[in-house]
């Protein structure tokens, strides 16, 4: 049970490329808390304008300082604070605060099922511009809902489901995320695979008629697939690996991502 106090990872807050949802199903004991330190590199080849493909890359960097920590053995807290490059363009983006409520939870002879409640909060802290491609953000100010059931077996498998809301403040719309993750914590391993989903209600497209002025507008859906790889090395260090592919959507960019962290367990 060690391995599952550790499983809190940076990558799933830096762009949409690396969501892996806003909360996970693992928990820190009260009183129990980590420091994530994430790098990573986004090196998309593609865009879709609108829905539609063209040729455009860039190549985006990130710096991301991640910690959660348990107030209650059913209640915890994770900040998340990172910084971007992505060409000429580089500063802090969006600071994060979420909270996860376990409600629920029931054992049976061949597992334990959970069922958790997030509410998070997420502003730009500083003013990186907004209105071209090579912009780290959309300067939006997000209240973030979700519900999740997270089931794991006695053999170490787990598969969590979570979907909510993303209220978003000025112009930027409002969205429904939506992740599913299978996986195995298993002695001091641990891995999982996710898709990821999230739909835009309205807002502009890049290239569209008339041509946006005000990027903050843009309706943002996508769907990736990824997965992440961790192993344990003592009781309080850990790293991870993260891959990620964006298949498709609007106004997002296609292609790879690769991520890696280090835990430090308190």
């Amino acid at each position: 049970m060690k391995i599952l106090s550790s499983l809190i990872f940076s990558l799933f807050v830096v762009s949409n490329v690396f969501s892996q949802g806003k909360i996970d199903g693992f928990y820190k004991s009260k009183n129990k808390g980590s420091i994530v330190l994430g790098l990573g590199f986004e090196d998309p080849k593609s865009y879709f304008a609108g829905t539609e493909k063209i040729d455009l890359s860039r190549n985006l960097y990130y710096i991301n300082l991640f910690a959660a920590y348990g107030i209650t053995d059913n209640l915890n807290v994770n900040t998340s604070l990172p910084y971007l490059n992505s060409n000429k363009e580089s500063n802090f983006q969006d600071i994060s605060i979420m909270l996860k409520y376990r409600f629920f939870q029931s054992v049976s002879e061949s597992g334990k099922i959970e069922f958790s409640l997030g509410l998070g909060f997420s502003t730009p802290i500083s003013d990186y511009k907004t209105g071209g491609l090579n912009d780290l953000g959309q300067q939006a100010t997000i209240i973030e809902t979700r519900a999740m059931a997270h089931y794991k077996w006695n053999s170490g498998w787990f598969a969590t489901l979570q979907s909510g809301f993303s209220l978003k403040f000025e112009e930027t719309p409002n969205s429904i995320p939506a992740t599913f993750k299978i996986g195995k914590a298993a002695g001091d391993w641990y891995y999982d695979v996710f898709y990821d989903y999230q739909h835009s209600f309205g807002g502009i497209d890049y290239l569209g008629t008339p041509r946006p002025q005000n990027f903050r507008a843009l309706g943002v859906d996508y769907h990736k697939v990824g997965g992440t790889l961790y192993r344990s090395f003592s009781e309080h260090f850990g790293s991870a690996l993260n891959l990620s592919y964006v298949l498709g959507g609007r106004n997002t960019f296609q292609g790879p991502a690769y991520g890696l962290s280090v835990v430090y367990n308190l």
